[in-house]
């Protein structure tokens, strides 16, 4: 492929992805001490939770946003390959919008 063909391919996709500005977006949490709880977060940024101890920082962090996102990427591997995974609980929750699939990697 010629040298050109690449940038504007890359230049394509990178102006692609900044118009395509998706919030995450998590109505009526219900995870441990997180009572119905509305939240709006950027995608592209370091986001950081803060509060006091038992506020719902981990179950935010963790239960919500990071479960949500393994299923579904659990979700995108082969039928034989979720089998073998098991399958995780959706987090309590009416709507999670925006987010992408994850990953931990240890």
């Amino acid at each position: 492929m010629h040298e050109s063909y690449k940038n504007f391919i890359i230049t394509l996709s990178y102006n692609l992805l900044q118009i395509k500005k998706v919030n995450i977006v998590l109505k009526k949490v219900k995870v441990n001490n997180l009572k119905e709880v509305d939240l709006e977060l950027p995608h592209n940024e370091c986001i950081v939770f803060t509060g006091v101890s038992g506020s719902g920082k981990s179950s935010m962090a963790f239960e919500t946003l990071f479960v949500e996102g393994q299923r579904r990427y659990l979700e995108s591997l082969p039928h034989y390959a979720r089998h073998l995974m098991g399958n995780l609980p959706k987090p309590d929750a009416e709507l999670i919008t925006g987010l992408s699939p994850t990953v931990a990697i240890e």
